[in-house]
């Protein structure tokens, strides 16, 4: 945890731009008072909150792209506006979570976004999920930081997911991500390592991923 807080302060301060953290465990399945899942600690969410209470941000968006639903995220801001929950995942599938009608509640309504992708979906689905949904959401949201849960589990290497995603389309979502984070948040985001379970396909992911946040850097 401290690596992460430590990476979000050092983009905050213009050290960086964007960052990548390449550690475990992952952490979007936790709730506040219990671990599930692989995760022990919600890190996207400690990472978020911190950004609001420490920096007084009114906008963060946590955009979660791992084959399963960022269950603890999402119940952790559900009722916020001042979060943008956003989730692709595989569907149905664990945790059983992320039905598009699940949009938030209260003063939150309207501001977590799930996008149901279905075994087999691969680059084609997932790219047209950002051009469609997620960057029309994050124009009107106007973000002033992003934080992702980078899974790469949705990669179709990997032996615990059923998606079919490639490096490639992970170079194009982080594109995508960071012409965001460029145009309304100074370039700030930090991406945080999730779920991925097969050697090859995770270098695949991360280093096309890395390449594509580059490419704003």
């Amino acid at each position: 945890m401290d690596a992460t807080l430590s990476m979000v302060d050092a983009v905050m301060a213009g050290s960086v731009h964007s960052g990548f953290l390449l550690g475990r465990p992952p952490g979007h399945h936790a709730e506040h008072d219990h671990a599930m899942g692989f995760c022990l600690l919600n890190n996207v969410a400690i990472a978020t909150q911190y950004l609001i209470d420490e920096y007084k941000l009114a906008r963060v968006a946590v955009i979660d792209i791992d084959v399963h639903h960022g269950n603890g995220t999402q119940h952790l801001f559900y009722d916020r506006s001042d979060v943008y929950f956003i989730s692709t995942h595989q569907y149905p599938f664990y945790p059983g979570t992320g039905a598009p009608t699940e949009t938030g509640t209260g003063q939150g309504r309207g501001f977590t976004l799930n996008i149901p992708m279905s075994a087999g979906d691969g680059d084609s689905e997932i790219v047209a999920a950002f051009e469609q949904q997620i960057l029309p959401a994050m124009h009107r949201y106007r973000p002033e930081f992003i934080l992702v849960s980078a899974g790469f589990d949705a990669h179709q290497l990997d032996p615990l997911g059923g998606l079919s995603v490639t490096g490639q389309g992970f170079r194009r979502i982080a594109r995508s991500i960071q012409a965001v984070a460029t145009e309304y948040a100074e370039g700030r985001s930090v991406s945080l390592l999730e779920g991925g379970y097969d050697d090859a396909g995770n270098l695949d992911s991360i280093s096309n991923y890395l390449e594509g946040l580059a490419q704003y850097e």
